[in-house]
């Protein structure tokens, strides 16, 4: 597997598995200061996403104008994080409205938002590379789409989520004989993932 490809994987792999730690049980169990284990694993998690997707970049031999647009995503990406993570951690304990805005309201606008610029660089980038059609490849762009649609409802974002998603869905299709086409798959099962996790809320 060529290195970019590898690093796409684990850039995919990590933003799916990541963005579940808030679904695992009780999380993980309390850690001393009135935290959860997650809550110290979730320290991680900015490192762990954003650090394959550079390494992708690098992979593509991106042009500058791709690094400045994924730093002003990774930025998005890393405030909203800290935020979220802070406001949740102490919402868990004492929670209250300000706690709830910080975390559900300013944290995942901010998150999701680094998200979706991080990864319409790494579509941008890799658009004109040939397209795949190795089964872990379309297993991971569904988890990715998934994880996109279950994370926009639960932040509260439902809307821009699936807004965001159709686009990926339109701008994949468009560029269906390419890489990019893998944008159309991770809109689609966004979109569905969506309207799923709003109808059982």
């Amino acid at each position: 597997m060529p290195r970019r490809d590898a690093a796409l994987a684990a850039t995919a792999a990590a933003y799916s598995l990541a963005h579940h730690l808030g679904s695992l049980p009780d999380g993980l169990g309390p850690a001393g200061h009135g935290t959860r284990v997650t809550d110290w694993l979730d320290l991680l998690v900015p490192f762990v996403v954003l650090g394959p997707a550079l390494w992708t970049l690098v992979e593509a031999r991106a042009g500058r104008a791709a690094y400045a647009v994924f730093a002003v995503g990774a930025l998005l990406y890393a405030t909203g994080h800290g935020v979220h993570l802070s406001a949740n951690s102490i919402g868990n304990t004492a929670p209250g409205e300000t706690a709830h805005l910080w975390d559900e309201r300013v944290g995942h606008l901010l998150w999701y938002a680094g998200v979706a610029v991080v990864f319409a660089v790494l579509a941008h980038t890799l658009r004109q590379t040939e397209p795949t059609g190795h089964p872990v490849a379309w297993l991971l762009v569904l988890a990715v789409g998934a994880t996109w649609g279950t994370n926009a409802t639960g932040g509260e974002l439902t809307w821009p989520g699936a807004v965001l998603a159709l686009a990926a869905l339109a701008w994949g299709v468009a560029r269906r004989r390419t890489r990019a086409g893998l944008a159309a798959a991770v809109g689609a099962s966004g979109v569905v993932a969506v309207v799923v996790s709003a109808a059982v809320r």
